[in-house]
């Protein structure tokens, strides 16, 4: 080996990252390590397979440096061993090991038969002491970025991470667990705020499509006469604004997974260009002539009563039975109370680093208190009233941070009367359960907008809706701003 020094030290040296050497010359691996550990780096040794499998199992190594030739052995078989392995389900920590192939008697094949295999880099001997060090330093910094890739992924799963332990959750994991790795459509139920889109996003990461996109549409906000464009794609001219052409997505979601959410306010001409689509994979762009086919799995989601919207004429019926194939509900937050304390938890962590705070502890008071409430907003109000807790309080979060409506002190504000009124049972005498439920919602609706002085986004906020969503319950409830003199804030 060579002993110019490196012509370009670069960046710091290594700082005890741990480096295997793998090779049966003795005089080979001890020169190896003297200028590595000139260089800070941590080194094992071994001389066969078998030491270096040993060495894998108990220590972490950051590179390998494998000879081809090992003896009886051929170094391509530990690659090849490295390259197939996995943990936790996921992208294998030791399968992204970098690994530099070294051999004194290298063919093409060989090489090519490396490079197929994953290697990061074959050098031949005699090898040069430069290019050792050049090569590790690479090597090593290839790791560290793919490190901070698979760190960075596993925090994003953690957002999207379905939380709680109640029986309830515990069975809809049993059924996610089942139904993700098939092709099956899956329908989604649920009221609003329950988490329906981690439920889909659970079932994608855990199918067979999990490395090609997931794609959300929220069909309740594209609006009518642009629904067909944004599904399925545009041609250059289509119509008065196409100056480029769009693909739709569908198209983007081929190879993956599309979430087509609130699918029960999507109009009937749009029910019926899905339906193609889940019929045939084709479709076509507007102003387009060419079929077009896309491969996605699908899965929707809806708060609406589809069974119902079929009988009334509003929702298509063939349609709901292609994508009811596996039905799964969403269950509501106050049917898994004993969950809170837990998603409180999640929740308050989240929005300390969120918001560049130090973790405030939560007193017990403040957990009973969110235990007893119904929660109508479900996980999405219970996330927003968090927020307002970790931003609104000091050190500690305490009973005085919370709102007047979950046992916080009260406003001297004539409008906040608070979500706790009783309820006159008997004025519901002969009703249906809908006309019940209606009315309720309506009380509850007016009780909650006075309490914001009818500020429409702050009242969307503490119910845990959008704000359309809201302005549509509005309507068709039949609440009108005239019946309060306050402001009509947003």
């Amino acid at each position: 080996m060579s002993d110019d020094a490196p012509a370009d030290t670069g960046p710091a040296r290594g700082a005890g990252e741990p480096i295997l050497i793998v090779d049966d010359e003795k005089n080979i691996r001890r020169t190896l390590r003297m200028v590595l550990e000139g260089e800070s780096y941590l080194v094992h040794e071994a001389g066969s397979i078998a030491e270096a499998e040993g060495v894998l199992a108990r220590s972490p190594i950051d590179l390998v440096l494998l000879d081809v030739k090992l003896g009886d052995d051929n170094g391509l078989d530990l690659l090849r061993t490295l390259k197939a392995r996995g943990e936790d389900g996921m992208s294998s920590l030791t399968s992204e090991i970098p690994v530099v192939m070294i051999s004194g008697h290298a063919t093409i094949e060989d090489a090519v038969s490396a490079t197929r295999l994953g290697a990061f880099d074959f050098m031949e001997k005699p090898l040069d002491r430069n290019r050792v060090v050049v090569t590790a330093r690479n090597a090593l910094e290839r790791r560290r970025m793919w490190r901070e890739v698979h760190d960075l992924r596993r925090a994003v799963d953690a957002r999207w991470e379905l939380l709680g332990n109640a029986p309830i959750m515990q069975e809809l994991r049993r059924q996610i667990a089942k139904v993700a790795p098939t092709r099956s459509r899956v329908l989604v139920t649920g009221e609003s705020g329950t988490g329906k889109e981690l439920i889909a996003r659970a079932i994608h990461r855990n199918s067979s499509v999990s490395a090609g996109n997931f794609v959300k549409v929220n069909c309740a906000a594209i609006p009518p006469e642009l629904i067909e464009s944004e599904l399925f794609g545009h041609e250059r001219g289509a119509f008065t604004g196409a100056i480029a052409k769009k693909r739709g997505l569908f198209e983007v979601a081929d190879g993956g997974t599309i979430f087509l959410d609130e699918i029960g306010d999507m109009t009937l001409p749009a029910q019926a260009k899905v339906l193609r689509v889940l019929q045939t994979g084709e479709f076509t762009r507007v102003g387009g002539e060419k079929s077009m086919r896309t491969d996605c799995r699908v899965v929707a989601a809806t708060n609406r009563d589809l069974e119902q919207m079929v009988k009334d004429g509003t929702f298509r019926e063939d349609l709901y039975f292609r994508l009811n194939v596996v039905p799964i509900h969403s269950p509501d937050l106050k049917d898994r109370a004993d969950d809170i304390p837990l998603l409180v938890e999640s929740f308050v962590r989240e929005c300390c680093e969120e918001n560049g705070l130090g973790y405030k502890p939560i007193d017990e008071p403040v957990l009973e208190r969110l235990k007893q409430y119904d929660w109508p907003g479900n996980v999405r109000e219970l996330r927003n009233v968090v927020e307002r807790l970790v931003i609104m309080s000091d050190e500690v979060i305490r009973e005085k941070d919370l709102p007047p409506y979950l046992g916080g002190p009260r406003s001297a504000s004539r409008h906040q009367s608070g979500p706790q009124t009783a309820i006159d049972l008997g004025r519901y005498a002969g009703k249906s359960l809908r006309e019940f439920r209606e009315e309720v919602e309506s009380e509850f609706i007016r009780i909650r907008l006075a309490e914001f002085d009818w500020n429409i986004s702050r009242t969307a906020q503490a119910l845990g809706i959008e704000r359309t969503n809201l302005h549509k319950k509005l309507r068709a409830l039949g609440i009108h701003r005239a019946e309060h003199s306050g402001s009509d804030g947003e």
